[in-house]
């Protein structure tokens, strides 16, 4: 379910991406090896499904909070635009005399 608010951040909707096909690649494996009733598969299909429970609850919860902290900031950006723009401005120029210092040595 990727959105274009997660195309517009790169690297999360990359990782968000590669966590929801790795989730369903498990799911996969989980089906073609349904009719296999040795002992030793059967437990290693029991650890996987738990684990792929456990990635889908990890990956929601992520995602849950990313939501929550993406409106949070927003909020405080809205009721503080002039600071908000001061700290980026200054983060900026920081960055930026850090970045000309390291290409110049």
């Amino acid at each position: 379910m990727k959105t274009s608010h997660n195309r517009s951040h790169g690297g999360e909707g990359e990782s968000e991406e590669a966590s929801e096909h790795l989730i369903e690649d498990a799911q996969a494996l989980l089906s073609a090896t349904a009719h296999v009733a040795e002992e030793k598969v059967m437990d290693a299909r029991k650890r996987l499904m738990a684990a792929v429970d456990r990635g889908r609850e990890s990956l929601l919860a992520v995602r849950e909070k990313a939501v929550a902290g993406a409106k949070a900031t927003d909020r405080l950006v809205r009721s503080h635009p002039y600071q908000a723009a001061g700290i980026a401005l200054g983060i900026g120029v920081l960055v930026g005399f850090i970045w000309g210092r390291r290409n110049r040595e």
